[in-house]
């Protein structure tokens, strides 16, 4: 079976280093933020800044990263060779302002530029809009409730009152290619709440408390569609900042054909043969999003068979 996660994996990838011992560092990260060749990526309310179709990003020298708010940044996202690069929400101030004051003409979000992206970059700015969403969403502690400050650069916050530190939270997921073995084999596909009356989806679901991962794919296929699953395989896993998740994805196998929807997540589920997803993909001009690890576990299903199959 062909994986190939480099190129299949949006926002996976990125170039930078995290640099932890100049995060710990206030004097050096103070003199990085204001040097020529330092980069600093603006966002406003998880969008980002464009200007003429490209996204905006400025030098130390700009101002711009001047807080917005007490939680506005700037955030030290890394190293790009030995370029420091930063991020700054605006969300405090009205949109109007802030594209004025990043120099922009629009926001937008990532994954409506994605696809005109490099890797590396649609990798930064999926960092930098988790990064500036989980300080807004963490300005109080929530043992002692006291107001959090920054610290380590935006690496981490802290309680000035119990001492407690905060780290961002990563939110697990499994997404799952459910397989059938027979001749021809096939995969499950679910049509979700929501969706078009055509448009199916491979399954997914968050974590649970106590649970591994490979518990997870099993829970999820058996409450959303029926389907007792006997094997789990992992393939890969992509960062998905929308606003804080990691998706994992995973092959398994289904012991039958037998399904039964849970009728609120999932209306429908169908097995799908590969010569069936070979027609859709080429009616449809791609299988999966655009941008979601659901495209390299459809495509890699795919290749395991020849187009002939």
């Amino acid at each position: 079976m062909t994986l190939d996660p480099a190129g299949l994996v949006t926002y996976a990838n990125g170039r930078l280093d995290r640099a932890a011992r100049l995060r710990r560092d206030p004097v050096r990260l103070q003199t990085a933020l204001t040097a020529g060749q330092t980069e600093i990526i603006p966002l406003w309310r998880d969008r980002c800044l464009v200007a003429d179709g490209a996204v905006v990003r400025l030098g130390g020298g700009d101002g711009v990263w001047l807080p917005a708010t007490v939680d506005a940044g700037p955030f030290f996202l890394g190293l790009d060779g030995t370029r420091p690069v930063f991020a700054v929400d605006l969300s405090g101030l009205p949109e109007t302002e802030a594209l004025r004051a990043a120099g922009a003409d629009r926001t937008r979000d990532v994954r409506e530029l994605v696809q005109r992206l490099d890797p590396a970059e649609a990798a930064l700015l999926g960092y930098a809009r988790g990064l500036c969403y989980w300080h807004r969403h963490q300005r109080f502690c929530a043992t002692c409730g006291q107001p959090t400050r920054l610290t380590e650069g935006g690496a981490a916050r802290e309680c000035p009152g119990c001492r407690r530190q905060l780290f961002p939270q990563i939110s697990p997921a499994v997404i799952m290619l459910v397989e059938l073995p027979g001749d021809p084999a096939r995969c499950l596909l679910g049509r979700h709440a929501g969706a078009d009356r055509d448009s199916f989806a491979l399954l997914a679901g968050f974590l649970e408390v106590g649970e591994s991962l490979e518990d997870a794919v099993r829970r999820e296929a058996f409450e959303e569609a029926g389907v007792v699953v006997d094997s789990v395989r992992y393939v890969a896993s992509q960062p998905w900042p929308f606003p804080s998740g990691l998706m994992v994805g995973f092959f398994a196998r289904a012991g039958s054909e037998e399904t039964r929807v849970d009728g609120e997540e999932l209306l429908e589920a169908r097995w799908f043969s590969r010569a069936e997803l070979r027609a859709r993909r080429a009616a449809r001009g791609r299988l999966g999003n655009p941008d979601s690890i659901d495209r390299l576990l459809l495509e890699a299903w795919l290749d395991a068979e020849p187009a002939g199959e």
